[in-house]
């Protein structure tokens, strides 16, 4: 398929341990970046029962940091001398650093390959996106935005918020979608991440009070956003034969399929938003992995997705085939996404309420799906659940879609 990537690769590759730090608030704890790395890689290799001295690569996922800020922050775990990659794919980053692993892994050029994210974010909301200009013809995402203004114009909220509420908006003329259905993803996932003592934020909020705070870009509210986070994930990938030499079956979940997509002609074209902030990507990355895998979504238990707004969610419930065009507001306000429903969408809380710092976020989405597959999510658990979807996406534009499996 034309504009994706699975990898091509010939051999399997295991999640086999995971380590994440709670996601908080910018400046609230007095840590750098390599603290929090630490701690996720130390929790990652503690968790799989292997020693760093047998990690043989490492790509390390970050957008706010400077250049080598990978190396500073692996050299915490050990100086092995191993070659560490430093990857930046804006919101997309820490799935983009989990799929270069897997690929290490699954070609059988390693072994075992440590995937790593972390992010210091300062407060308040972003710009253009990670490490933009301020200047938006030099920026990266310029030509995304362009699109969005001349449909829509451009106004004084966030950039980010803009682009996602104008999509939010032409869903709501195009289908006829209610602020309520939009806001009942607040509401869901806030409730979820009560139940995650590592979320930003553990508040339970009513559909009247996400709809009633502060509007950020009609018709998303505050509580329909996700925040700047500090926070760092990891994940150590590693092949059949390591896991059986090394006896780690118990804690093996299979990446079953991986793809990432990234603009195509049909993110411009329509002069739409909803194309723009990449329903068209996810949707040609989740087919690719629906064919590598031989899974579909209806074999699906737990998701994980990025709701970096509540109207992303709503548009990934598309992409993935989860309803027909047009019906995600029905989905979510009939309870199918939550527990008792046809899937649990975001157990950890999501972008929105855990916290979305952005190097971390998609491999801290996998972790989430390697404990629930594993059995081991606590109150958060999904009954019965042995294959997991995650979904993470940036603009400018990458997606990326993970399949996972377990026994």
């Amino acid at each position: 398929m034309a504009g994706t990537s699975a990898g091509k690769t010939a051999g399997k590759a295991y999640i086999v341990g995971v380590g994440t730090t709670k996601f908080e608030k910018p400046e609230t704890r007095d840590w750098q970046f390599w603290d929090m790395a630490r701690e996720a890689g130390a929790g990652a290799l503690e968790d799989a029962g292997v020693p760093y001295g047998l990690v043989e690569q490492a790509p390390v996922g970050y957008c706010y940091q400077a250049s080598t800020a990978a190396q500073r922050a692996v050299y915490e775990l050990g100086l092995t001398g191993i070659p560490v990659y430093n990857v930046n794919n804006n919101c997309a980053t820490g799935s983009t650093a989990l799929m270069m692993a897997r690929q290490f892994v699954a070609s059988g050029l390693n072994d075992c390959v440590l995937a790593l994210g972390f992010e210091k974010m300062k407060r308040g909301s972003l710009g253009g996106g990670a490490g933009s200009s301020d200047d938006f013809a030099t920026s990266p995402v310029a030509r995304h935005y362009g699109i969005m203004a001349a449909r829509h114009g451009f106004e004084m909220s966030p950039p980010t918020a803009q682009i996602f509420g104008n999509a939010a908006r032409e869903h709501m003329e195009r289908y006829g979608t209610t602020p309520e259905q939009f806001a009942a993803v607040g509401e869901k996932n806030h409730r979820h991440s009560a139940a995650n003592p590592q979320a930003q934020f553990q508040d339970v909020y009513s559909l009247d009070e996400i709809l009633g705070s502060r509007t950020v870009h009609e018709p998303l509210t505050k509580l329909q956003c996700s925040p700047t986070s500090d926070g760092s994930a990891a994940a150590v990938v590693a092949s059949e034969r390591f896991v059986a030499e090394h006896g780690l079956a118990d804690r093996a979940v299979e990446i079953a399929g991986q793809a990432m997509t990234t603009d195509t002609e049909e993110s411009f074209a329509s002069g739409s938003c909803i194309d723009v902030v990449g329903k068209p990507m996810s949707r040609a990355a989740a087919e690719r992995v629906y064919e590598e895998s031989g899974l579909g979504i209806e074999d699906v238990d737990v998701i994980e997705l990025h709701d970096c707004f509540s109207v992303n969610e709503l548009l990934t419930y598309e992409a993935l085939g989860m309803c027909p065009e047009g019906g995600s507001g029905k989905l979510v306000a009939d309870g199918a996404t939550t527990y008792g429903g046809r899937w649990v969408v975001n157990p950890s809380g999501g972008l929105i309420s855990k916290g979305h710092p952005l190097g971390a976020t998609g491999i801290a989405q996998c972790a989430e799906l390697v404990r629930q597959l594993r059995g081991e999510a606590d109150v958060r658990q999904v009954d019965g659940a042995r294959v997991g979807l995650a979904h993470n996406i940036g603009l400018g534009g990458a997606a990326v879609v993970t399949m996972l499996r377990r026994g």
